[in-house]
Formats: structure tokens, C-alpha cells, sequence
């Protein structure tokens, strides 16, 4: 895997991926940025939040429960000296659909987490990592004809 990351200005950069997508990281205004994208950092949590919701949702699947929506909230902390690391990320699953069993829910999620998301094994060197999730029903809409 090959990326590039381009200067722009202040301390805006452009980020390139080998899939040929790119997008625009910043810095915050007191350290020079103008928001113009999510700072790198984010960028990796969101990077964890993305990897381990690809795992769970490709468990669930293959599991044959009826998924209709995933969302994953990340939360972290971080050490207050550089380097700043993570230190602590906790990740709260919501996940919807149709008759899911709570077991295998739990049990993708941990596959995830101690398996499969190389994300989340990486930042687990520097950071304590929880999850939690909960489970939503699909409602089915009732439409009377008139």
C-alpha cells in the first residue's frame, strides 16, 4: 500500500490514496489551519471506526442476521504530552435490523476487536480499548390504502 500527502498551505495537506481517492486534512486555526478537513488524528480514529464496522457487518452476514443499519460512535482520549497518543478509545456499536441475535452481535464485534481489525489491534499498543453496543429493531412500516 502506497499513499501521498502533498503540502498545500499553512499546515493543509492533501492526501492521496493508492485507490486513487483523495481528501484535505488540516490543522486547527491556533496552530496555523483554516478547517479545511479533519486533522490527521481524527483521521486515524475514524480509520479504526470504519475497519472494525467493515469486520462486524461482514461477521453478521455471513452469520445470516438481517442487518438494516451500523453505526459505530468512537470516543478517545488522549496523553496530554507528544507524543499524544491515544490512550483510551471506546467504541459503542448501534446496530438495527431484524430479529439480530444479541450473542452474535457480541461475538462479531469481539472477533473484530481480537482477530481482524488491524486498526484497532495497532492503536491497542498505546490505548485501552472498550466497546459496548446496542441493538435497534427495523420498524415495519403499516400503510393503509385509501
Amino acid at each position: 500500500m502506497k499513499v501521498r500527502v502533498k503540502w498545500i498551505e499553512g499546515v493543509a495537506m492533501l492526501g492521496e490514496s493508492s485507490s486513487g481517492h483523495g481528501l484535505v486534512m488540516d490543522g486547527a486555526p491556533e496552530f496555523g489551519g483554516r478547517n479545511l478537513g479533519p486533522r490527521p488524528m481524527e483521521l486515524l480514529l475514524l480509520g479504526m471506526g470504519g475497519c472494525t464496522q467493515f469486520d462486524v457487518l461482514l461477521i453478521l452476514r455471513k452469520a445470516r442476521q438481517d442487518v438494516t443499519d451500523c453505526v459505530v460512535e468512537l470516543s478517545a482520549e488522549r496523553a496530554p504530552d507528544d507524543p499524544k497518543v491515544f490512550t483510551h478509545i471506546h467504541a459503542h456499536f448501534i446496530v438495527t435490523g431484524r430479529g439480530l441475535d444479541p450473542r452474535r452481535v457480541e461475538h462479531a464485534i469481539a472477533l473484530s476487536a481480537e482477530k481482524y481489525c488491524s486498526a484497532s489491534i495497532m492503536l491497542g499498543a498505546t490505548a485501552e480499548i472498550t466497546h459496548d453496543f446496542e441493538i435497534r429493531e427495523t420498524e415495519t412500516l403499516v400503510s393503509s390504502g385509501t
